[in-house]
C-alpha cells in the first residue's frame, strides 16, 4: 500500500516532487516571459523573486526543523508548492511574476530544507551514503517536470492549463506519502538539549557553503536560462529549448542514482573537485561552440559534473553538527542551504544583467568561470577539515 511505503522511498518521492515542481515552472520560463512581456533584463529581476523567497525562508525552516522536527514542515510545504503553480500562471506583468515567485520560492525552500533533514535521518538509520540517490529524485523530478513542460508547449497549452494539472498531481502524490515521511526528533522533544553550537564559527562549514554557492549559481543558471539560451542564441523552438534542461536533469539524475560506488572510491572531496571541473567544461562548451548540439551536450556535461555537489556538501555539513546520539545537523544544513540560495539569489540578475548589456553567451560564460571555483573551495574545505580533526 502506497500510504505505508518505507521512509526511504517516501523521502525519495518528496525529492522527486520538489524537482518536478521546480522543473515545471523553470522550463516554461519562455512562455511566462512572453505572457508578461519581459525582456532578459526584467525577466532576470522577476526571477530574483524566487531567490528572495528561497534565501529568506531557508534559515527559518531550518530553525523550525531543529526545534520541532522536519515532518510537519515537509508535509505543509509539499502541499503548498504545487498549489502555487497556478498562482504563477495568473501573472500579467514582470512585477506580478516576481511577487508570485517569492511565495513559490519560500515554499520550495521550506520543502528543500526539511526534505534534506528527513534524508539525513534515513541515511543515518541505514548507515549508507544515500544522499546522492535522494537528490537523484530531485533530478528525476526535474526531468519529469521539464518533459511535461515540453509536451505542454508543443500542444500549445497555456501555463495556467498546464500548471493546474501539475498542481493536482502534486497534491495526490503528497496525500499518498504523507504518513510515511520521517521527521527526526526536534530539540523540543528531547529530554536533554545540549548547548547550541555557533555554526557561524566553523571554517569547514563556510567553505562547504561556498562550494554549494558556486554549484547553486550554475544549477540555477541551467534551470532558469538553458531553455531561453537555446531559443534565443541557438534558434530552437520553445519545445526544443526545454530539452536542454531535460538533458541537464537526465545526466544529473543518472550520476546521482548510480554514483554510490564512485563516491566510495574517490571520497567526497575528490568527487566534488572533479565534478566542478567537468561542469565548468560543459558550460564552456555550450557557450563557446555555436551549434545546438554543443549546447545540449554542454548542459548535459554540466548536469553530470554538478550531480554530487549538493548531496555531498549536505552530507558533509550535517556531519559537522552530528550529536553523540546520532541526531543533529539541522542548523548546519540550514546555514549551507541559505548560503547556497544566495547563489540562486545572485544568479538571475547577474545572468540577466550581463545578457542585457551583451548576450546570454557572455553571461553563461561567466557562470562557467564561477563553477570552476568549486575546485579550490573543495581543496580548502578538505584542508580545514583535516586541521579540525587533528585538534
Amino acid at each position: 500500500m502506497l500510504g505505508r511505503m518505507s521512509p526511504r522511498l517516501a523521502t525519495f518521492v518528496v525529492f522527486l516532487l520538489n524537482g518536478a515542481v521546480f522543473g515545471t515552472w523553470a522550463a516554461r520560463v519562455p512562455a511566462l516571459a512572453e505572457q508578461v512581456g519581459a525582456e532578459v533584463g526584467s525577466l532576470g529581476l522577476a526571477l530574483l523573486g524566487a531567490s528572495v523567497g528561497l534565501a529568506v525562508t531557508a534559515p527559518l525552516a531550518a530553525r523550525i526543523c531543529a526545534v520541532h522536527g522536519s515532518r510537519g514542515v515537509l508535509i505543509a510545504s509539499s502541499l503548498l508548492s504545487p498549489l502555487l503553480l497556478p498562482v504563477l500562471a495568473l501573472s500579467e506583468s514582470p512585477l506580478q511574476l516576481g511577487l508570485s515567485l517569492v511565495a513559490l520560492g519560500a515554499s520550495i525552500a521550506a520543502m528543500d530544507v526539511s526534505m534534506n533533514v528527513a534524508a539525513v535521518v534515513v541515511v543515518r538509520s541505514l548507515q549508507r551514503p544515500l544522499m546522492p540517490q535522494f537528490h537523484a529524485g530531485f533530478s528525476v523530478g526535474g526531468l519529469i517536470g521539464s518533459l511535461g513542460s515540453a509536451a505542454a508547449a508543443q500542444a500549445h497549452w497555456t501555463p495556467m492549463r498546464h500548471f493546474l494539472l501539475a498542481a493536482f498531481v502534486g497534491l495526490v502524490v503528497t496525500a499518498l506519502i504523507a504518513k510515511s515521511i520521517p521527521g527526526g526528533v526536534g530539540e523540543r522533544h528531547r529530554e536533554e538539549v545540549s548547548e547550541r553550537e555557533n555554526v557561524l564559527k566553523s571554517p569547514v562549514l563556510w567553505l562547504l557553503a561556498s562550494v554549494a554557492l558556486c554549484s547553486a549559481i550554475a544549477e540555477g543558471a541551467a534551470a532558469d536560462w538553458s531553455a531561453l539560451f537555446m531559443v534565443r542564441e541557438r534558434g530552437m523552438g520553445d519545445a526544443a529549448g526545454a530539452y536542454a534542461y531535460a538533458g541537464f536533469s537526465v545526466t544529473m539524475g543518472l550520476a546521482r542514482w548510480f554514483g554510490e560506488p564512485i563516491q566510495r572510491k574517490l571520497g567526497p572531496h575528490r568527487l566534488l573537485a572533479a565534478g566542478g571541473g567537468l561542469a565548468a567544461t560543459g558550460l564552456a562548451l555550450a557557450v563557446l561552440v555555436p551549434h545546438p548540439a554543443a549546447g545540449y551536450a554542454g548542459f548535459g556535461l554540466a548536469g553530470l559534473g554538478l550531480a554530487f555537489s549538493f548531496p555531498v556538501v549536505m552530507d558533509l555539513a550535517s556531519e559537522t553538527g552530528k550529536r553523540a546520539d546520532g541526531s543533529g545537523g539541522e542548523r548546519q544544513l540550514g546555514l549551507v542551504t541559505t548560503i547556497a540560495y544566495t547563489g540562486f539569489l545572485a544568479g538571475p540578475p547577474i545572468v540577466g544583467g550581463l545578457a542585457h548589456v551583451s548576450s546570454l553567451v557572455v553571461s553563461l560564460g561567466f557562470v562557467a568561470l564561477v563553477t570552476a571555483l568549486i575546485i579550490p573551495a573543495t581543496l580548502l574545505a578538505r584542508r580545514a577539515a583535516r586541521r579540525t580533526a587533528s585538534v
